[in-house]
């Protein structure tokens, strides 16, 4: 496969999850809150994730679904920035959230994983 067509293929994944991402945060985050919505699409695409890994899925459907898709859904970025509001607000919450965030997210991917393979 062609870069060109794996770059598209991305693009397109790309185009599904990042909408999905920011309805998700304008429906479920509160200002000043727990992001409930930045918190539900990392977890959700870190399980996806850990399901096409599972399936051993490469080429083409791994550029549309796992880079393309999962990288649209989730967000470092926008993790990385609520956790730094949360912490200068509200440090307990923050924390909970970063922390949380993680351990989440590893435990559901590994979960996607096992239930595929």
């Amino acid at each position: 496969m062609s870069a060109l067509v794996d770059g598209a293929l991305v693009a397109v994944g790309a185009g599904v999850g990042a909408p999905l991402r920011f309805l998700a945060a304008g429906r479920l985050d509160a200002s000043g809150g727990l992001p409930a919505g930045t918190l539900l699409v990392n977890l959700v695409g870190s399980f996806l994730l850990g399901l096409l890994a599972g399936l051993a899925l490469d080429g083409a459907a791994l550029a549309l679904l796992g880079t393309g898709l999962c990288g649209g859904l989730t967000t470092y970025s926008g993790l990385a920035v609520q956790t730094h509001g949360l912490l200068r607000t509200r440090p307990l919450l923050g924390l909970a959230y970063a922390g949380g965030t993680l351990a989440l997210g590893l435990a559901l991917c590994a979960l996607g994983f096992v239930l595929a393979a």
